[in-house]
């Protein structure tokens, strides 16, 4: 049986090193890439204006691997296949929107077209998920998680550290499933270990206090590229047990709880109170642990430590239950229930400071 190899280890040290540095290097030499305006309708939680760098060295890594990929497995160029060709258009177009939106502030229009727009090439490529009979239900909901899933990682971006840990679990989560099913030297691998190098280095630049943010650029990257895999090894995970409609909507559910829960609260709150869910505002769930006292490390402390527990239940949830059983839905649902229901409430009891 294959294992991972020292190729792959001294290819995640050196993504590490070479996202280090690139991050320095930008640091250094950029300063105004992604600094908004003050009177622009960006809200930051951070009062200090810092440059929004992270998503330049997401992207160029993830060039890298595609690249070197070939070079460190010894495959041929002709291994990247049209599905995954698929994937890196809709990721080069999910980047230089952010990249567009980062320098520009486009337009909420804009940007959800082109996210739409992401969908419909995975989908055309070959990605896309398999849960009804109908093909066309299928795409659509295809679409709605690629672009929710775009929104809610730009959402969740709100705080220093939390986007980038809570986006390296999940990856980590996606990693390990990888392994379960003995990818060891697919071009999807290489790519993965190359998120996690990056987002690891990416790290020591956005852990509160940060030096850098990640924006648009980073959060539209993640939102994509998270979206393809988790189509691939979280909605139709390669098993020879039969799944069950509802254990195959708890898996990517459960592995996104943060900034889906984040995304549902925000929203209702905003809508509710007659505001549209798309302007920024210092209502998401992260700022309102912050109002009850929580510094910012351990809002991220929390955050993460639900996304270690959410991500631990997922792979004990593919690796262990052969058999599904309607009560295993009501546990596992049980437990997401819990988590949205006590950061709404937490979010309520906190309206006034929001604001």
């Amino acid at each position: 049986m294959e294992i991972l190899s020292w190729k792959h280890i001294i290819f995640f040290a050196g993504t590490i090193v070479f996202s280090f540095l690139i991050n320095s290097i930008l640091l250094k030499f950029v300063k105004t890439l992604g600094i908004r305006n003050q009177g622009e309708a960006t809200i930051r939680w951070s009062e200090q204006v810092k440059p929004a760098l992270g998503g330049l060295s997401f992207y160029i890594v993830f060039l890298l691997s595609i690249t070197l990929h070939p070079f460190i497995f010894s495959y041929s160029a002709s291994s990247i296949d049209f599905q995954f060709t698929g994937v890196i258009g809709a990721v080069s177009l999910g980047f230089l929107m952010g990249l567009a939106d980062d320098a520009y502030n486009t337009k909420p229009l804009l940007k959800l077209i082109t996210q739409i727009l992401c969908a419909v090439i995975l989908i055309y490529s070959g990605t896309s998920i398999s849960v009804f009979d109908s093909i066309w239900l299928n795409y659509i909901l295809t679409t709605i998680w690629v672009v929710g899933l775009m929104n809610s990682i730009n959402m969740l971006d709100n705080m220093d550290g939390i986007t980038t840990s809570v986006s390296l679990i999940i990856s980590f989560t996606i990693f390990v499933l990888m392994l379960a099913n003995q990818e060891f030297n697919t071009i999807s691998m290489t790519v993965v270990i190359g998120l996690l190098g990056t987002l690891f280095a990416f790290l020591y630049f956005n852990w509160n206090p940060s030096k850098m943010f990640m924006g648009d650029t980073g959060s539209q990257y993640l939102g994509i590229l998270l979206a393809a895999l988790s189509i691939n090894y979280l909605w139709n995970p390669v098993t020879t047990e039969e799944f069950s409609v509802s254990r195959q909507f708890l898996i990517p559910i459960l592995s996104f709880t943060i900034p889906i829960v984040d995304t549902l609260t925000v929203s209702i709150k905003r809508i509710r109170n007659g505001k549209s869910p798309f302007v920024g505002g210092k209502d998401h769930t992260t700022h309102h642990l912050s109002y009850l006292g929580f510094t910012e490390k351990k809002v991220a402390a929390i955050m993460v430590l639900i996304s270690i527990i959410s991500s631990s239940i997922v792979i004990y949830l593919i690796s262990s239950f052969k058999i599904w059983s309607h009560i295993y839905t009501i546990v596992f649902s049980s437990y997401f229930v819990l988590v949205f229901l006590t950061l709404f409430i937490i979010a309520n009891k906190n309206t006034d400071k929001s604001k």
